[in-house]
């Protein structure tokens, strides 16, 4: 655990989601195959649609309508809707088609092994000071097994723009009824969680779990209050 600024006891906690309370690298990664095939299989127009046509697909949206990039899964929707079309599907097929391409990818979003220490800090953490989740991902918290944890489960899209814009860490602060000094935010991102959670006013705590060095990490642009590589270093915070 180390220390930038300094740090007063936080009377609640916020927590980033992915890559935060569990590693997300490979789910993603699985996702993204297990989606492909399924939206590939769907219809033979598009047995030979390739990652690189949805990508193109996804980054002309966001040129076209720049705040989609708030709701990652509005984003995703919209793209294979569009993908449809354009290898000839009419709207309503490219409409169901992209639904039951979407089930398959909540499916698979969300089977994340939690870590036993995940689930054990949470609970302590929980059981003295209101715990809020802020992501800016898809991934379901009730489907994770770790909903119970939180008083406010807050995602960009639904509920605000995606961080580092302040949205979701108002309305967290507004709905605690506290002082955004009061309230330390912990993620993994050096921009969306610390950057987003310092211009809030929040305290901010960056979990360092890949031997990142601050000094020189690309990202950086504020210093966060404290820096842990372990999530249940936490605990000794209260």
């Amino acid at each position: 655990m180390r220390f930038y600024r300094p740090l007063h006891r936080p009377q609640a906690i916020t927590f980033d989601l992915d890559d935060t309370l569990y590693d997300n690298r490979q789910v993603i990664l699985t996702t993204v195959e297990k989606t492909h095939q399924a939206l590939q299989a769907w219809h033979p127009r598009l047995a030979h649609v390739t990652h690189d046509d949805y990508n193109r697909v996804r980054l002309t949206l966001e040129q076209h309508h720049p705040t989609i990039i708030h709701d990652m899964t509005a984003w995703r929707y919209a793209t294979l809707v569009q993908l449809m079309q354009n290898v000839g599907l009419s709207d309503v097929d490219a409409k169901r088609g992209a639904e039951q391409v979407m089930a398959v990818f909540h499916q698979w979003r969300s089977a994340v092994e939690i870590p036993c220490m995940t689930h054990q800090v949470l609970a302590e953490l929980s059981a003295k000071v209101p715990l809020v989740a802020i992501t800016n991902g898809n991934a379901d918290a009730s489907q994770l097994g770790i909903a119970q944890y939180f008083a406010l489960i807050l995602r960009a899209g639904p509920d605000g723009r995606a961080k580092p814009s302040a949205d979701l860490y108002q309305i967290a602060a507004n709905t605690l009824n506290m002082h955004p000094a009061k309230i330390l935010h912990v993620g993994d991102d050096l921009i969306t969680d610390i950057q987003g959670a310092l211009v809030a006013g929040y305290q901010a705590c960056w979990i360092n779990d890949r031997q990142q060095d601050l000094l020189t990490a690309r990202s950086a642009r504020l210093v966060p209050h404290l820096e842990i590589s372990r999530l249940d270093s936490l605990t000794s915070l209260l």
